[in-house]
């Protein structure tokens, strides 16, 4: 089975900026919408957020986007790819492609981006190792590297 997950993204007009296209601010909530609905993917020991427990949570401690091609509103829904290429011991790296279509013959890659999430203690605001069972389900989303034109937090030459 593929480490990536593809999500569905039905672009809306009032996401086009006076440019006519896609707005790089909303790029962010694609992002969040897909990480969500893998967290809450359902599994035989449940999902990843239903293995956190009410005093922990996630945060998101990074994220970084390379802007590809401009991506314009159509009718096709666009997709954005997630899969995981990094855990720690209390993080763990997700990498995303955003797409113009779902189908990835003949999609464009509009967006390239990468967040690293934290898993914190409410009570005490400080980061938390995951469990062995949330680790276990991160790498099984284990994929390659973000594939960044520069190093992740590079600078230019």
């Amino acid at each position: 089975m593929s480490p990536v997950h593809t999500f569905p993204l039905q672009l809306r007009f009032g996401d086009e900026d006076s440019y006519g296209h896609v707005n790089n601010v909303r790029f962010l909530q694609f992002l969040e919408d897909a990480r969500l609905s893998l967290m809450h993917e359902p599994r035989p020991e449940g999902s990843f957020m239903e293995l956190i427990d009410p005093d922990h949570y996630t945060l998101v401690g990074r994220q970084e986007i390379e802007y590809r091609s401009p991506l314009t509103v159509s009718m096709e829904p666009a997709a954005v790819d997630l899969w995981v290429t990094a855990v720690g011991g209390s993080s763990f790296d997700l990498g995303y492609a955003v797409r113009d279509r779902v189908a990835v013959d003949g999609s464009t890659v509009s967006a390239i981006a990468a967040t690293t999430m934290v898993m914190v203690s409410r009570s005490t605001g400080r980061p938390v190792r995951l469990s062995g069972t949330q680790k276990a389900i991160l790498l099984s989303w284990q994929g390659p590297p973000v594939p960044f034109r520069r190093a992740r937090g590079g600078t230019r030459a």
